[in-house]
């Protein structure tokens, strides 16, 4: 495993995009149960295929760029207009800032941007970290979250308090508020007019030391140029319910995703059930 992203990791970065196309779209022929999940998840969002079906291409572009953005040269990162200000100013609050990013467009390149640009000066982006199940993609992971600017907080209650003690110290939370949680950490709220299970900790954690929620996104910009990273602050309108936030969170995704449904992983299994996983 690592002897193939070592190769990958020096191809540039419009060719691995290119085989991702191809690779997206083979996985959306040979698998009926994938492209079955697609379907029914653009059909929930109120979308038409026609308005997704750039996102068939981008979800194998995901997989084949981890390579370059794990082990290779980085690639060329832009912030949209007034987006580096944003972060900038959130940070300078000094209340902690949690990053929320549904999987939409290229979540690990939002992270390496936010760690390269802010960490020197605000201290390192803490994120969730669950372990690989296959053993030779779980060193590899592993050693792409060994760099300067970023901690990793386990799925565990002390990984909870790790990234509490981050927020209460002025420093950044990374979270992806719509990957269903193991039972017992979330709850079964409305996505899309749909129930789905949805993690309660970016809410908890939001409440609990009063940090800036600021929602983010690495669009993946075409023939290999690169990504630009986006970001919009959400308010929280002074609520202090768990419930009313976690739903207010859900709606600021469903508005991303809606914003770019062509680089939505829609085969994500948004709706499936919670597994049972221990938390301490």
């Amino acid at each position: 495993m690592i002897f193939w992203f070592r190769f990958f990791s020096h191809w540039p970065l419009w060719a691995l995009h290119a085989l991702g196309q191809a690779v997206g779209w083979l996985a959306w022929l040979l698998s009926k149960t994938y492209r079955q999940r697609f379907l029914a998840n653009v059909k929930t969002a109120g979308l038409g295929f026609s308005q997704a079906m750039g996102a068939v291409g981008q979800a194998g572009s995901m997989s084949t760029e981890l390579p370059r953005l794990w082990m290779g040269k980085s690639p060329a990162v832009q912030w949209a207009e007034g987006s580096y200000l944003q972060a900038e100013k959130a940070y300078a609050a000094g209340q902690g800032v949690l990053f929320l990013t549904p999987h939409l467009g290229c979540f690990e390149v939002s992270a390496q941007a936010l760690c390269a640009s802010f960490s020197q000066k605000y201290g390192p982006l803490t994120v969730l970290f669950r372990p690989a199940r296959k053993e030779g993609f779980g060193k590899v992971m592993e050693a792409s979250r060994a760099r300067p600017g970023l901690e990793t907080a386990p799925t565990t209650l002390a990984g909870v308090r790790q990234m509490i003690k981050a927020l209460r110290a002025g420093r950044s939370v990374g979270l992806l508020p719509d990957q269903v949680p193991p039972q017992g950490m979330g709850q079964w709220t409305p996505f899309f007019g749909k129930p789905a299970y949805t993690m309660t900790l970016a809410a908890r954690l939001a409440l609990q030391t009063g940090a800036k929620l600021i929602l983010i996104w690495g669009e993946r910009l075409p023939w290999g140029q690169g990504y630009r990273i986006h970001t919009s602050e959400l308010e929280t309108q002074g609520t202090n319910d768990v419930d009313a936030l976690v739903l207010q969170i859900n709606q600021a995704m469903e508005r991303l995703i809606l914003s770019r449904p062509d680089q939505y992983l829609w085969g994500y299994a948004r709706y499936k059930q919670p597994r049972q996983e221990t938390t301490a």
